[in-house]
C-alpha cells in the first residue's frame, strides 16, 4: 500500500472534553487508501521543535469527502501545538501507515480503554452491518464520552469505569468474562493500555476466541527505520509496531 506525504488542510477542529479534541483533515490521498487500524504521522510545526512527527490513530475516514478524523488528547508540546490549528490551516501528514485490522468473524466484540477506543470507531464502521458490540473502559463518566460516538455504529455498548460513575465499576477485564459467557462472540478486537491488552488476551485464550490487538507504542519514525517501537514476539524475535503492526494477532506477541 502506498504512503503519502502531503499538506492536509484542517476542515474542522472541536473540543470533545477539555483536553480531548476531534480533528478533521482534508487529505483525499489518504482517505481513499486507509484501512481500519492504520495511523498517520503528523509534523505539528514548521520549526525543528518538536523535531519528530507524532503518530495518531485514524478514528474515521470518508473516502467520498476525502477526509480523515483524528481523536486525540492533549498530553504534551506536540498535541498542544496541534490543538491550536484552525480551519484552513495546514499540517504535514504522512500515511496511511502500519498494518490494520483483519476483518473477519460474524459476531465481533471490540474492547477499548481510554484513547485506545479511537481506532475502534473506524473498525466498528468497517465491520457494519455485522452486529458489532463494544466494551469500553475509562476512569470516570467525564472521560467516557465514547458512547455518543459508538452508539451510531454499534448494536450494544458495555461500559466500565474505575469509580463506577457510569456503567459497571471496575475494569473492562472484570466485565469481559461475563460477556463472553452470555454471548457467543467469534472474534475480539482490542486497543488500549498494555495492562488491559494482556488481560484481554489471557481471557480470550481461556474462552478460545481469536483476538487481535492494536499496540500503543510511541512510533518515532513511523516507517520502520528507527526501531524505537519494536515488541517481542514468539520465536525469540522482535517486530516493528509501526510497520508490522500496530495490529497483531494476540498469540504473536509476548506479554
Amino acid at each position: 500500500m502506498s504512503k503519502t506525504v502531503v499538506l492536509a488542510s484542517v476542515v474542522r477542529q472541536e473540543s470533545i472534553t477539555g483536553m480531548v479534541k476531534k480533528l478533521e483533515l482534508s487529505v483525499p490521498e489518504i482517505a481513499r487508501e486507509v484501512q481500519a487500524g492504520q495511523f498517520v504521522h503528523l509534523r505539528v510545526a514548521d520549526s525543528f521543535y518538536p523535531l519528530l512527527r507524532r503518530p495518531f490513530s485514524i478514528a474515521d475516514a470518508d473516502a467520498a469527502a476525502g477526509t480523515i478524523t483524528l481523536i486525540y488528547r492533549i498530553v504534551g508540546q506536540g498535541t498542544a501545538l496541534l490543538a491550536r490549528l484552525d480551519c484552513e490551516d495546514f499540517v504535514d501528514c504522512m500515511g496511511p501507515l502500519g498494518t490494520g485490522f483483519s476483518i473477519q468473524g460474524e459476531k465481533p466484540l471490540l474492547v477499548g480503554g481510554g484513547m485506545g477506543l479511537a481506532p475502534l470507531v473506524m473498525l466498528a464502521r468497517t465491520l457494519c452491518p455485522r452486529p458489532v458490540e463494544v466494551l469500553m473502559g475509562g476512569r470516570n463518566e467525564q472521560e467516557l464520552f465514547w458512547p455518543d460516538i459508538f452508539n451510531n455504529v454499534c448494536q450494544h455498548t458495555h461500559i466500565t469505569t474505575d469509580d463506577g460513575s457510569i456503567g459497571r465499576r471496575g475494569f473492562t477485564t472484570d466485565l469481559l468474562p461475563e460477556l463472553l459467557t452470555k454471548v457467543k462472540y467469534d472474534i475480539i478486537y482490542a486497543c488500549g493500555p498494555q495492562a488491559m491488552l494482556s488481560g484481554v488476551v489471557k481471557i480470550a485464550r481461556e474462552f478460545d476466541i481469536p483476538c487481535q490487538v492494536s499496540l500503543e507504542e510511541y512510533m518515532a519514525c513511523g516507517i520502520g527505520a528507527c526501531l524505537s517501537c519494536t515488541c517481542a514476539v514468539q520465536g525469540g524475535k522482535r517486530r516493528k509496531v509501526c510497520t508490522d503492526g500496530p495490529v497483531f494477532w494476540a498469540g504473536e506477541v509476548i506479554w
